[in-house]
Parts: structure tokens; C-alpha cells; sequence
């Protein structure tokens, strides 16, 4: 977790993800690249339901948002204590070993998410809010474009800002090929982290290895798990995730993305739309 995208959008979780990118970059000495995130101007064509009428966003205002977005950016990096990475400093072997925590922030970006599906394919992970539908929520698309664009690991900030992050960690674990690539990017957590605990929920599982099967293949990596399989009981399984992570005072929860595909999660639910909806605390998901 040596490196974080941060792509910044004027949001109403702003502060959030930029405290969930702090506290995983003073635990790992991570360099935080902030980026500004906004809708492509091609992409964004409103419509005046009242006249008909079309109008595009315009390039001043584009260009003000990216600006406000970059003082927002600094302004809570400096505010924490990060110091700036050299603008034009080159990262080495000698010069990151024994490196803290240190932002940057890259001025000109393309805007729209194609960009960001594409640039996350650098980092160790990405840092976004978690998504909601009122107007001053982090947009589903940003999230969904560096999930399946980006090829690496996204770290859902809450609405709220964690106090916390990766000294209890839950692994909602459902036997998958999605929930395994998640704990594998997750191993700097897990390595990390003071109590562990893999939990899987009947009705919750596909064909694969148990929750006591990965706690004893974490254990032969040097990381200590408890386990627990839950019976199906009158609570979802995204339901039950997030009752025991509280009830387990987790500050991580570990999760993989969309193991039911987008469409049937849409019209039926399932654990990842759940906490999409409901998560309370940092969650890292991979697809």
C-alpha cells in the first residue's frame, strides 16, 4: 500500500476519503496522488425538462472546479501534517525506503472516469466514497470505473470519517474468486493488523474453500485469524456482515465485489449492494 489515488470530485464525503487515505498512509508510509474528478463536458448534456432544451458545462467552470478541487485537496493534506512530495521528484528505491506519508497533487488530468479507470492501474489501491443517489453523494460511476477498470484494489471511505483503519480487520469471506483476489491485495492489512476475523454466512457462499480453510492457508502466511460460519438466519448476508463487524469492533471490513452479477444485485440486492448502501466503516473490495 506504498501508493493511493485519490480522485477528488466535490462531494459531501470529501473529508472522508481524505481521512481514510491519510490513516492508510501513516500506517504504511504511503505517497497519496490526488487528481481532480470530474464529468467529461461531452459527457454531461442535462436536460431542461421544461423548454427541451440542452446545455453543456462549460470549460470555465470545468476549469474552477478542477482549481477548487485541488485546494480542497492540499488544504487537507497540510492541515494533517502530510508534507508534499517534490513536484518533480521521482520516486526511487533509495528515496521511498524509510519514506512517511507524503502527497502530491497532478494538476492536469483528462476529465471524465475513463481517465481514472486507466490511471489506478499504477497504484496500490484507489480511495473513494462510498457511493449514494442524493446530490451530494460520490458518483456509482467513479467507483464502478476503478473496480473494473482499474485492476486493483478500492478503499470505500465511509460517509462519516474513520477514527480507525486496519487495527481489526473483518473478512467477509464467500468461498469466490472475487472475495480471494480482495485478501490477496489486502495482505499488507492483514500483516498489519491486531485482530482478524473471517466470516462467512450461509446462503452467502458460492462452490470454494471455507472460512476456516482460508484462516489456516492465513495462518501458514504468518497471519493469525479466527473464524466463524454463521447459519442462515433472518438477516441478509450483507446484513450480517455489517452486525458482526460492529459487534467485532472492526475498522476494515474486506470484501469481494459483485460475485452476483451488477444486474441481478440490482433487482434482487446482494451483500455488495448492501453495503454500498449501509457500510458505516472502511471497506476494501476487488473484482
Amino acid at each position: 500500500m506504498k501508493t493511493l489515488l485519490v480522485p477528488v470530485a466535490l462531494h459531501d464525503a470529501l473529508p472522508s476519503v481524505f481521512e481514510t487515505a491519510m490513516l492508510t498512509a501513516r500506517r504504511f508510509g504511503s505517497l497519496i496522488e490526488g487528481v481532480s474528478l470530474r464529468p467529461a463536458l461531452a459527457e454531461y448534456v442535462p436536460v431542461d425538462m421544461v423548454g427541451g432544451m440542452t446545455w453543456l458545462r462549460d470549460e470555465e467552470a470545468d476549469r474552477v472546479e478542477a482549481e477548487e478541487a485541488g485546494t480542497r485537496f492540499i488544504a487537507a493534506m497540510e492541515g494533517a501534517g502530510i508534507p508534499r512530495h517534490p513536484r518533480d521528484g521521482l520516486c526511487t528505491p533509495a528515496n521511498v525506503a524509510g519514506a512517511g506519508p507524503r502527497y502530491r497533487w497532478r494538476q492536469d488530468v483528462p476529465a471524465g472516469d475513463a481517465f481514472l479507470g486507466q490511471y489506478a492501474r499504477l497504484f496500490s489501491a484507489t480511495v473513494v466514497g462510498r457511493p449514494g443517489s442524493n446530490d451530494g453523494s460520490p458518483r456509482m460511476t467513479t467507483f464502478e470505473t476503478a473496480l473494473f477498470e482499474g485492476g486493483r484494489p478500492i478503499l470505500l471511505a465511509p460517509p462519516t470519517p474513520p477514527t480507525s483503519l486496519g487495527e481489526a480487520v473483518l473478512i467477509a469471506w464467500n468461498g469466490s474468486t472475487e472475495t480471494a483476489r480482495a485478501v490477496a491485495f489486502a495482505m499488507p492489512f492483514l500483516r498489519d493488523a491486531k485482530r482478524i476475523l473471517v466470516l462467512s454466512v450461509e446462503g452467502g457462499t458460492v462452490p470454494g474453500p471455507s472460512a476456516e480453510d482460508l484462516a489456516r492457508a492465513l495462518a501458514c502466511e504468518g497471519v493469525d485469524a479466527a473464524h466463524k460460519a454463521l447459519p442462515a438466519g433472518r438477516r441478509t448476508p450483507g446484513e450480517t456482515f455489517l452486525a458482526e463487524a460492529k459487534e467485532f469492533g472492526c475498522d476494515l471490513l474486506i470484501k469481494g465485489a459483485y460475485t452476483q452479477s451488477r444486474l441481478r444485485q440490482m433487482i434482487f440486492g446482494g451483500p455488495t449492494s448492501h453495503l454500498l448502501s449501509h457500510a458505516d466503516l472502511p471497506v476494501l473490495m476487488a473484482h
